[in-house]
């Protein structure tokens, strides 16, 4: 399962990199952004990340 992080939104609470450090890293402006070396996401953890995002800034990516 995959997610995105809208950076229109977010404005670096720093939540969802310091939850899910595996999967988010932190950019030079303190935003998270999915890291590319990140292993599978399981949906519980794509959840988590959802739902800890203060700003909804972080949605969950649906493959077709």
């Amino acid at each position: 399962m995959k997610v995105k992080i809208d950076h229109e939104f977010c404005v670096g609470h720093a939540r969802c990199y310091t939850l899910e450090p595996d999967h988010i890293a932190e950019d030079e402006r303190g935003r998270g952004v999915v890291r590319d070396d990140a292993p599978e996401m399981s949906p519980e953890t794509a959840r988590r990340l959802v739902r800890a995002c203060p700003e909804s800034a972080i949605s969950i990516v649906r493959d077709s």
